[in-house]
């Protein structure tokens, strides 16, 4: 995988660009995998099989590629004690934890308007 660059300030960036890093940065973690991960982690750290409890339906698999993808991005870091067998920690970042606050502020969301946005789905397929 091809990781875009960044030159410049961050002021100075174009988002809207289909080149821009933060494009790629959007597209990782806009998905309900990883905000899920970093909402179930939020102050705390958790070893791989803690989080698949946490994040019911999540796949082994993907719980693998998500943790890779947030620790690629410097939201999570990655503690291998060595033990036998060894043991893995996860814990989010600084920036992981700035993004932990818009994750609550999505689910605050959610939350709020969920019943109307159940209403309006259940009206367009009527």
């Amino acid at each position: 995988m091809v990781t875009k660059q960044f030159t410049g300030s961050p002021d100075d960036a174009d988002l809207t660009r289909a080149d821009s890093l933060a494009r790629e940065i959007f597209s990782d973690i806009a998905n309900k995998w990883a905000l899920l991960l970093i909402e179930a982690l939020g102050d705390r750290t958790l070893r791989f099989g803690e989080l698949r409890d946490e994040v019911e339906g999540i796949s082994h698999k993907m719980l693998t590629q998500n943790l890779r993808m947030l620790e690629r991005n410097g939201l999570v870091e990655r503690c291998v004690h060595p033990t036998v067998p060894p043991r893995v920690e996860y814990t989010l970042t600084e920036p992981g934890r700035g993004l932990l606050k818009t994750t609550h502020h999505m689910c605050d969301w959610t939350h709020r308007y969920l019943g109307h946005i159940e209403a309006s789905r259940r009206g367009f397929g009527a």
